[in-house]
């Protein structure tokens, strides 16, 4: 998978089958690291450096001095380290969602084109194009809590589904299991081994509502499989998605990367205890290792915020942030970009109905209406998923003013705009916050890339989030005194519900952004189309 890619350097991470020596070369070049071992997997990840800026390298990889990749019998074009070109302007892809069932009939009967795929299979005919400089995955790349068949029938191999988890993941070798699944389909496993990718968590890549509440925290404590699944999850996070999220200057700041990279034993170095208890306290101390991660292309700011492990749940302190996460991020809110991205696998702008009904269920389940609407409210917060930014009004409220400040020109020059980037909900739009002068501040959703809505919920999705749900669910939220937003906003174009894959580009006119779905045509369902479904212009004021 090609990761973390600047202008002359790569990060290119491995799964391989045994114990070994990865190499990856290129026209006269060549760059090595040994594998690391984490509970019988193997793992490297080799950083490639000196490259040419706005370079555009054929690469390939060895085990042993075996070439692996790309395959013998590949149908795609060579893999290629394309490095960022100074001056050129930002590309990207985003969104979030991915449920990992195969592209034949039946599976998109359920869970509809894997835009990813339709995306992957363009890029393969396209091979000259313009590609992105990155995709950002936000969120839900594997589903822990929701399996497939695929995912069961291994489970099933190992452990009895009788007993809990049940068909949920349990352990490391499970949650191995699943990012195979996620990634292994060939055109797929192209695109990531092409495109640079960043990553972030969301509740389903651990649990359904991870850390909605304490109460839920609790619940989840107390059951004998947790331990478990958190430890498994966070660690194998840590292996499969956040490591390549970081450049060489982060992860060399990184305690568990020093280790690998100062290890000069005999031998495959095994980590597996080191990442086990790295990830218990993680979760146990989440101050204790920040998630979140910023890097700058050009004239753009692209900070990614972890919306799920650093949350504080106590009634009296109830945060999405805790205090060093939020000082991190207010830290980097600054201005003198052309644009600022704000990548976030929950909304920061829900649709105004939702958000007024989460802020009055939040008021609600701590107490705003004595003991027994606590309960109610706890209730409802578990069973529709009221946990957005919307539903931690401390954390919102704080990084409003943040962003306020950016957007006015407090905080250095004003952007021309400030785009929170977002997935989770399974719908996407774009709304916008109402100002007269300074930055245009956005938020863009990309939800889901594979996992729509069943129709029925698409009904229900929509008249709680527009039309009288806005001001039915401000008085709502007023009766419980919940103060009203420092800001208005609505929405400029939504909601849609396709399986989508959106793209970003900083252009003359403006920010540019669309979304784009797969379409089976003459019943080809390993060969979707890519289909624009919507797009929009962000102009400089």
């Amino acid at each position: 998978m090609m990761r973390f890619v600047d202008e002359t350097a790569a990060s290119i991470w491995v799964e391989t089958r045994d114990a070994g020596r990865v190499t990856v070369r290129t026209a006269g070049s060549s760059w090595q690291a040994p594998t690391f071992a984490v509970h019988g997997h193997h793992y490297a990840l080799v950083e490639v450096n000196g490259l040419a800026p706005g370079s555009i390298n054929p690469y390939t990889v060895e085990i042993n001095d075996d070439e692996v990749w790309p395959p013998g019998d590949s149908e795609y074009p060579p893999s290629c380290i394309s490095t960022l070109t100074p001056g050129k302007p930002i590309k990207m892809a985003f969104g979030s969602c991915r449920t990992s069932v195969p592209h034949d009939a039946d599976g998109n009967g359920t869970h509809g084109v894997d835009s990813m795929r339709a995306y992957a299979l363009r890029m393969a005919s396209s091979a000259d194009e313009d590609w992105p400089d990155l995709v950002a995955f936000l969120g839900d790349q594997v589903y822990a809590d929701v399996t497939s068949d695929q995912m069961q029938e291994f489970i099933r191999a190992r452990r009895s589904m009788e007993e809990p988890p049940g068909k949920e993941l349990k352990d490391y070798e499970e949650y191995a299991h699943l990012y195979n699944l996620a990634w292994s389909d060939e055109a797929n496993r192209w695109l990531l081994s092409n495109l640079p990718s960043a990553m972030i968590f969301d509740d389903h890549d651990i649990d359904d509502d991870w850390n909605s509440s304490y109460t839920w925290k609790q619940e989840r404590e107390a059951a004998g499989w947790w331990h478990d699944r958190i430890v498994s999850g966070l660690g194998s996070y840590w292996v499969y998605q956040h490591l390549g999220n970081l450049s060489p200057e982060q992860r060399a700041q990184d305690e568990i990367w020093a280790q690998i990279a100062a290890y000069d034993g005999d031998g495959e170095q095994d980590l597996t205890g080191t990442i086990d208890a790295f990830a218990d306290r993680a979760d146990q101390h989440p101050a204790s290792y920040r998630w979140s991660y910023c890097r700058d292309i050009g004239d753009v700011r692209i900070i990614t915020i972890d919306s799920r492990a650093a949350r504080v749940l106590e009634s009296d302190r109830r945060s999405l942030l805790d205090d060093e996460e939020l000082a991190w991020l207010d830290d980097k809110m600054q201005g003198g970009f052309r644009h600022l991205l704000v990548a976030s696998s929950l909304p920061f702008l829900l649709p105004a109905g939702l958000h007024h009904i989460e802020s009055w269920n939040e008021a609600l389940s701590e107490g705003a209406w004595g003991e027994r609407g606590a309960k109610i409210g706890e209730k409802i917060r578990q069973g529709v998923d009221m946990e957005h930014w919307a539903a931690f009004q401390k954390s919102f409220r704080a990084v409003a003013t943040m962003v306020t400040e950016v957007a006015d020109g407090k905080r250095g020059m004003a952007p021309e705009t400030i785009c929170f980037l977002s997935g989770d909900v399974h719908f996407s739009y774009v709304s916008e916050v109402k100002r007269s002068s300074g930055s245009r501040i956005v938020q863009a959703v990309c939800s889901p890339i594979r996992n729509p809505l069943p129709r029925a919920m698409r009904f229900a999705t929509a008249a709680l989030s527009y039309g009288v749900a806005g001001p039915v669910g401000a008085l709502v939220a007023r009766s419980a005194k919940v103060p009203s937003p420092p800001f208005t906003w609505s929405g400029i174009k939504g909601p849609w519900f396709d399986n989508n894959l959106a793209g970003l580009e900083d252009s003359p006119e403006g920010l540019k952004l669309w979304w784009d779905t797969g379409d089976v045509e003459d019943n080809d369902h390993f060969h979707p189309r890519l289909q624009q479904v919507a797009s929009v212009t962000l102009r400089s004021r």
